[in-house]
C-alpha cells in the first residue's frame, strides 16, 4: 500500500527498455525519502532475465504477467492489468516513460483513476506544500517539474489531492543506476487470464514492420551539437568532419533542425534526445531552456559561440567566444594533426 509503482516497458528483445531501468533508479531515491518500497510492473510474454535484471535496482516486488496476449503491446489489455493492480495495491505514486506506450497508457490510466497525470518532466522530487486558500499543509508530495509555455519557465506541478500522483519521464532524462547487485526482491505474479476479457482484444496487431534508427545519439560518449548559429547546411559538414576524428555524433537543436540543416533524428533538447555524454560541444547554441533540458547533465561542455551573454555559457565548462565556421576547421586542423 502506497509504495512507488513503475510501468517497465518490455523492448523488441523481450528485455526490459531503458527509460524503464532509469525510472527504477530514481524511484528507489524517492522510495527511500518516503520510507516506501518500490515496485515494478512488467507485462509481456516470456520477459528474458526479469528478476537478474530488475532486483539489482533496488525493486522489492516485481508484478509480472507472463501472457502472449501482452506482447507486442496493445492498449486496453494493458490498461485493464494496470487498473486491476492499482485499485487493489493503492500506489502513493506511478511513474511511466514518455515514449509511445507510455504516453498512450498512462494518461488513459490517469482518466480512469480520475488522478492528475504530468508528461515529460525533467525532474522529480519530493516535497511539502502549503495551501493557503484552505490553510491546508501536505507533506512529501512529489514534485512534478518540466518546463512549460514554451520552456520559457519551469513549472513544478503537484497533485495533492488525487492518487496515485503520475508522471511520464522521458528516456535519458534520469540516471540509470544499479542500488546493489546483492539485492532481492519478490516476484508477485498476476493471473491475466482471470482479469483480461474478450472485449480487451477489440484490436487485433495483423503485421508489423520495424526499422532501428540509423542514428545513435544517445548511448554517444561525445557529441558535437550544431544550432541555428552554425549558419547553414554547408557548415554543418564541418561539425561532421570534427565529429569523425573524434568519434562522436553530431547533434542539434530545434533551430537547427527546423531550419532544414540536419534530420529530426539528431535533435538534442526537450522535443527531441536526451543525452549524458562525457562531452559535448554546442556550436552555435543560444541554450533556450529546451535544449538544456535536453543535455545539461553532460560531463562536460564546450561552448562556442559569438554571443558572451548566450544563456549556454551559464552551464558551460569551457567557452571559445567565435564564429562556429572560424573556430571547427581550427580544431579539425589540430586533431588531425595530433590523434593518432
Amino acid at each position: 500500500m502506497n509504495n512507488i509503482f513503475v510501468y517497465c516497458e518490455v523492448s523488441e528483445e523481450g528485455s526490459i527498455a531503458d527509460v524503464s531501468l532509469e525510472l527504477l533508479s530514481k524511484g528507489k531515491k524517492l522510495a527511500g525519502d518516503l520510507n516506501v518500497k518500490l515496485e515494478a510492473v512488467v507485462l509481456g510474454y516470456k520477459v528474458k532475465n526479469l528478476e537478474t535484471l530488475l532486483y539489482p535496482f533496488g525493486v522489492d516486488v516485481i508484478h509480472y504477467a507472463d501472457d502472449e496476449r501482452l506482447f507486442p503491446y496493445t492498449t486496453l489489455p494493458h490498461a485493464s492489468i494496470i487498473l486491476d493492480l492499482f485499485g487493489k495495491e493503492k500506489p502513493e505514486i506511478a511513474l511511466f516513460g514518455a515514449t509511445s506506450i507510455g504516453r498512450d497508457i498512462a494518461p488513459r490510466v490517469a482518466s480512469a483513476l480520475r488522478c492528475g497525470l504530468t508528461a515529460d518532466c525533467t525532474s522529480l522530487e519530493i516535497g511539502d506544500h502549503f495551501e493557503n486558500k484552505t490553510q491546508t499543509e501536505y507533506k512529501n508530495l512529489l514534485y512534478q517539474i518540466r518546463p512549460a509555455f514554451g520552456g520559457n519557465i519551469i513549472a513544478t506541478i503537484i497533485n495533492p489531492e488525487t492518487r496515485p500522483q503520475m508522471a511520464t519521464v522521458r528516456e535519458g532524462v534520469m540516471k540509470k543506476e544499479i542500488f546493489s547487485n546483492k539485492f532481492k526482491g519478490k516476484l508477485q505474479k498476476i493471473d491475466a487470464k482471470n482479469i483480461l476479457k474478450d472485449d480487451d482484444f477489440a484490436v487485433t496487431i495483423i503485421e508489423r514492420h520495424i526499422e532501428k534508427s540509423k542514428i545513435d545519439i544517445k548511448n554517444s560518449q561525445v557529441i558535437i551539437s550544431g544550432g541555428y548559429g552554425v549558419g547553414s547546411k554547408e557548415n554543418f559538414n564541418l561539425l561532421f568532419q570534427l565529429a569523425d576524428i573524434l568519434g562522436a555524433q553530431v547533434g542539434a537543436s530545434r533551430a537547427a533542425v527546423d531550419a532544414g540543416f540536419v534530420e529530426h533524428e539528431r535533435q538534442v533538447g526537450q522535443t527531441g534526445v536526451t543525452v549524458r555524454p562525457k562531452l559535448y560541444i554546442a556550436c552555435g547554441i543560444s541554450g533556450a531552456v529546451q535544449h538544456r533540458a535536453g543535455m545539461d547533465q553532460s560531463a562536460q561542455i564546450i561552448s562556442i559561440n559569438t554571443d558572451i551573454s548566450a544563456p549556454i555559457n551559464n552551464i558551460a565548462d569551457y567557452t571559445i567566444i567565435g564564429n562556429v565556421a572560424d573556430v571547427i576547421p581550427k580544431m579539425i586542423k589540430y586533431y588531425k594533426k595530433n590523434s593518432k
